[in-house]
């Protein structure tokens, strides 16, 4: 009889973040204001180059190539999964290792504007990068980048505001 050796590959435990923040703006310009990839380098200076590698823009299944300059320098590859706008929009990203699933959901307020609303899961081998754990990395990178997005979003609904009252 031969014997064997059973083995058991550590599994990195899942790290997951929450985030939502609010804005004045309705969903559907929230909306065009994220959708437009060329802005996001206004809310973090951790971009580079940010391209569509193939597909629609945000369809399922498109492909968006995203440089990352800081902590470190690496790539992540941002496919949708799932996008109906103004509404939702989720994607898988593969970068250092890992896999993250991300959603961000734009959701009417009563007293106007919208609640932005954000949940990422990360599982992987990488538990540090840059000399930070992934958790606060990732939970630091999502609250600076979403309350930036935001004011953004306000910013652009006072602009159209004013333009309606002139």
């Amino acid at each position: 009889m031969h014997s064997s050796k059973s083995r058991f590959i550590h599994r990195a435990a899942m790290v997951r973040v929450e985030y939502s923040a609010v804005t004045r703006a309705d969903r559907a310009l929230a909306w065009k204001l994220f959708s437009d990839f060329r802005r996001w380098r206004r809310f973090s200076d951790h971009y580079g180059d940010i391209r569509w590698l193939s597909g629609r823009p945000w369809t399922a299944g498109s492909r968006l190539q995203i440089s990352l300059v800081r902590p470190v320098r690496t790539t992540v590859d941002h496919v949708i999964t799932l996008c109906s706008p103004p509404d939702h929009v989720a994607w898988i990203d593969h970068a250092l290792g890992n896999t993250m699933e991300q959603w961000v959901v734009f959701q009417p307020r009563h007293e106007g504007g919208t609640r932005v609303h954000t949940w990422a899961e990360v599982v992987g081998p990488t538990t540090k990068v840059g000399g930070r754990a992934v958790r606060e990395l990732l939970k630091s990178f999502i609250e600076l980048w979403y309350s930036r997005f935001c004011r953004e979003c306000d910013r652009m609904h006072h602009k159209q505001c004013g333009a309606l009252v002139n």
